[in-house]
């Protein structure tokens, strides 16, 4: 499955990502702002496991975000089950030298189209540290709304935090 919109491409991981995931994940600034399923230090054999994990899903869930050919970050849609079934997460970073350049919300809105179309959700949500407030952003460019404030939810970066959950529904 290919996800486009101008120059941004979503796409499957490929063994030849290893060694720019590896580079881009192997930074404390994209750790801290994410859940702590992303090692730090990340290595070369953490990214040959996401790789195969990524690309073990049908439908495809998780997708490399490239601009001009370069991998520049990493946006997944998770289907919930039971009750929720007609849900969906979402979880995305961009690597660091890529912050600022619009990419996140491009990829958001690529997801979105896929998740309501392709996948039949009704709800997409995702939860963000209430210290990111460029995730925050990125999420409300791309239509979310605020849906809760899970207080003290999280654990990271050795103290707790409040998680802000954002929300978008089918029209």
């Amino acid at each position: 499955m290919v996800l486009t919109k101008g120059e941004l491409l979503l796409r499957a991981f490929r063994d030849q990502d290893k060694a720019t995931l590896t580079l881009l994940c192997n930074n404390l600034n994209i750790w801290k702002n994410v859940r702590d399923a992303l090692p730090h230090p990340y290595t070369e054999k953490n990214a040959e496991e996401f790789i195969d994990f990524a690309t073990s899903k049908d439908p495809q869930e998780v997708f490399a975000i490239t601009h001009k050919e370069t991998l520049v970050g990493c946006i997944g849609i998770h289907p919930q089950t039971d009750v929720y079934r007609f849900t969906a997460e979402i979880g995305y970073w961009i690597g660091e030298p890529y912050w600022g350049k619009g990419f996140a919300t491009q990829a958001l809105n690529l997801i979105i189209d896929y998740g309501f179309e392709s996948l039949k959700m009704t709800k997409l949500y995702a939860g963000c540290f209430s210290f990111n407030q460029a995730s925050q952003k990125v999420l409300l460019n791309a239509g979310f709304t605020k849906e809760a404030v899970l207080q003290k939810a999280v654990f990271k970066n050795e103290e707790f935090h409040d998680e802000i959950r954002y929300a978008i529904f089918k029209k």
